[in-house]
């Protein structure tokens, strides 16, 4: 979009903070860039450019507006839309690959080369992997200066910085400020922050409709890894270099994210990895503006717009639970999965912030495939043929024969699924919707699924549904979360919520 001249222009001149994180505004005069919603004064047309990232306007050598913060924007839709070379680069970048492998590891994981990468990188981004890796950097610094009271030497070395030099110059070049000026500026009127704890506010784009996100993740909470408590969910996160623990809870204009880390670098990840779950990065304008051309659907858009998808931390958590929840209910599948939780999880220890509760029953991190693998498959309590197929998955996963992970290639994580014998159709595409992130994920076969399209008047066989459903695309995913909120299924609403609520 940043090449459309007069479409930036128009949408920067609105206001409109739809267009938050689609392209960047960058002021030639002050030499500043801001988000498309800031609500500083424009210049004249002629003194502005535009940038499809935060990185490439830093590159480029402008900072960031102090008012509208752009760096702290929510994510381009596109990264989560796609699933092209760029699009998984993108995604790994933001999970912290290029701090902790490099780029390298990037090209390895894509199977390209790394100057293919860069290639490819600079001409649809305006900047390479290192600068990409900077600009989330130095995010990820402005949050641990602004949230925390670590030591200026420990943020560095938290957010990724090889030195402590490399980190005041690039605080210094994106925000025009010290890192001790940014937290003296942040400071002022904000609560202090119980120790240990992070408390951060995740943006999104509005209109948004948690009742099925949030009613979803506490339905199907499986014990001592996630639970719904004081209307905010918990669960314990695994991470490249430790564990820690996550409180989301919705609010009218963003998610409040308060997070404990074993260990702060960490953060990115964490972070990035919670947007995920919550689908925080969609366009929920141009899903239902695409939805509602239906006559079927347009009355559930109306009635509360933006709903998102239910996604996961940890796709290969979410595979095998899938898995274990096959052609049983809700309930005994999050039994199943506790059992194996309490049984191969590795427990984690969670202390109470000072003058606070204890964090509830948040108790272990979800087995590793690798543990799995070692289990000997007749102790796990399980109709034969899911325990041979629960089996298959954990060996395809624990010996990378099966790549979920958020650079992952879609088409062939699919394939190789519909090869293991025992998934079907209903859990590979369970597994494509919340595992990969598949935004056009369908399910016809779900029952209910079929059930409210039969009250809607839509076509109730899996042929003829998925026959209709081809106008939905690339958003069949979220068309599922309108069918499914017809439902009186606990999942379908936030508990202690009206059944249809909108924030």
């Amino acid at each position: 979009m940043h090449t459309d001249f007069d479409r930036c222009v128009r949408a920067a001149r609105s206001k409109d903070p739809r267009f938050d994180g689609w392209f960047f505004t960058a002021v030639l005069t002050t030499r500043i860039y801001c988000r498309p919603s800031c609500p500083a004064v424009l210049p004249k047309d002629r003194n502005m450019s535009f940038y499809p990232s935060a990185a490439a306007a830093q590159q480029a050598g402008f900072r960031a507006c102090k008012r509208c913060r752009p760096d702290a924007s929510p994510g381009s839709p596109r990264w989560n839309e796609r699933a092209d070379v760029v699009a998984r680069a993108m995604r790994l970048i933001a999970d912290g690959t290029v701090d902790r492998e490099g780029v390298p590891g990037l090209a390895a994981r894509l199977g390209y080369s790394a100057r293919q990468i860069e290639r490819q990188l600079l001409a649809e981004l305006g900047a390479g992997p290192l600068a990409l890796a900077r600009a989330q950097r130095a995010q990820t610094a402005r949050v641990l200066i602004e949230t925390s009271e670590l030591p200026m030497a420990d943020v560095a070395f938290a957010a990724g910085f090889a030195s402590v030099r490399a980190f005041n110059e690039t605080v210094r070049a994106v925000f025009a400020l010290t890192p001790t000026a940014l937290r003296a500026r942040a400071g002022r009127g904000r609560p202090a922050a119980a120790p240990g704890t992070l408390t951060l506010r995740l943006p999104f784009r509005a209109p948004f409709t948690p009742d099925n996100l949030f009613g979803h993740l506490a339905a199907t909470a499986v014990p001592g890894v996630e639970e719904w408590r004081d209307g905010a969910y918990h669960r314990t996160l695994r991470l490249p270099y430790g564990h820690g623990t996550v409180s989301l809870r919705p609010l009218p204009d963003h998610i409040a994210c308060r997070l404990a880390l074993s260990d702060q670098r960490d953060l990115a990840g964490a972070i990035s990895r919670c947007r995920r779950l919550l689908d925080l990065d969609a366009d929920p304008e141009a899903v239902d503006a695409l939805l509602g051309t239906d006559p079927h659907l347009a009355p559930l858009i109306d009635k509360a717009p933006g709903r998102r998808v239910p996604r996961t931390v940890d796709a290969e958590e979410l595979a095998l639970r899938a898995v274990l929840g096959q052609q049983v209910s809700t309930a005994a599948a999050r039994t199943l999965a506790a059992r194996l939780v309490t049984a191969h999880g590795t427990p984690v220890e969670t202390s109470a912030p000072a003058g606070g509760r204890p964090p509830g029953g948040l108790t272990h991190l979800f087995p590793t495939t690798e543990a799995l693998a070692a289990l000997d498959p007749a102790s796990l309590a399980m109709p034969a043929g899911r325990r041979a197929a629960f089996t298959r998955l954990v060996t395809a996963l624990a010996t990378g024969d099966l790549d979920l992970g958020v650079g992952s290639d879609w088409n062939r994580a699919r394939a190789r699924l519909a090869g293991i014998p025992g998934i079907g159709p209903w859990t590979a595409d369970i597994i494509a919707m919340r595992g990969l992130g598949d935004p056009d994920a369908f399910l016809p076969t779900d029952l209910g699924v079929r059930r409210a399209a039969a009250g809607l008047g839509l076509p109730a066989t899996p042929g003829a549904l998925t026959r209709h459903a081809a106008a939905w695309r690339p958003w069949r995913a979220y068309a599922v979360q309108y069918l499914w909120s017809t439902d009186d299924h606990p999942a379908a609403r936030m508990p202690g919520r009206p059944r249809e609520g909108r924030v």
